[in-house]
């Protein structure tokens, strides 16, 4: 079973836009994280236009699967602007700058974050809203729920007075 960090880095992959490079690196992810298959087993047979049409769908279209962990928890209010300092933040104390086209609070970036620190601070604070974002990617019976799935596992439970 390959390290946690191995398989934040494939999920990260997996929950990112499939351009052509994603299309290359499936063979190397299946046999990565063997606990993404559902998903990478899907992408395989997927045409590449018809998988990214898929991704635009569940993520781009539906504000209810948000891959910004901070729309979670503060919505678009000005709560939000404190957080998304604090993820950049967490990323500058492990010497890293966050330079990427996304928010620091995009859900593949945190994840790479978590790979190469192995740090999870901001994976188990957001434990709740990962949880909603897998129920969600379930109801609507996409793929990309085995990808939460394999995350999820990984964290420990929501304290209780998170869930909601």
């Amino acid at each position: 079973m390959p390290g946690f960090e191995v398989l934040y880095q494939a999920a990260a992959l997996c929950l990112t836009y499939p351009d052509d490079d994603f299309r290359a690196r499936l063979p190397l992810l299946r046999e990565a994280a063997p606990q993404l298959r559902g998903f990478t087993d899907h992408a395989a047979a997927t045409g590449q236009g018809e998988l990214q049409a898929h991704y635009v769908e569940v993520f781009d279209l539906r504000d209810r699967h948000s891959l910004h962990l901070s729309r979670w928890t503060d919505g678009d209010t000005p709560d939000r602007g404190m957080s998304l300092v604090r993820f950049k933040e967490l990323y500058r104390a492990h010497g890293l700058e966050f330079t990427g086209e996304e928010l620091p609070d995009f859900l593949p970036a945190v994840l790479e974050f978590a790979s190469r620190t192995g740090d999870t601070a901001m994976l188990t604070e957001h434990r709740d809203a990962l949880e909603q974002l897998r129920s969600r990617l379930t109801a609507f019976g996409t793929p990309y729920a085995c990808v939460l799935d394999a995350v999820c596992a990984t964290l420990p439970p929501a304290p209780a007075a998170a869930r909601r």
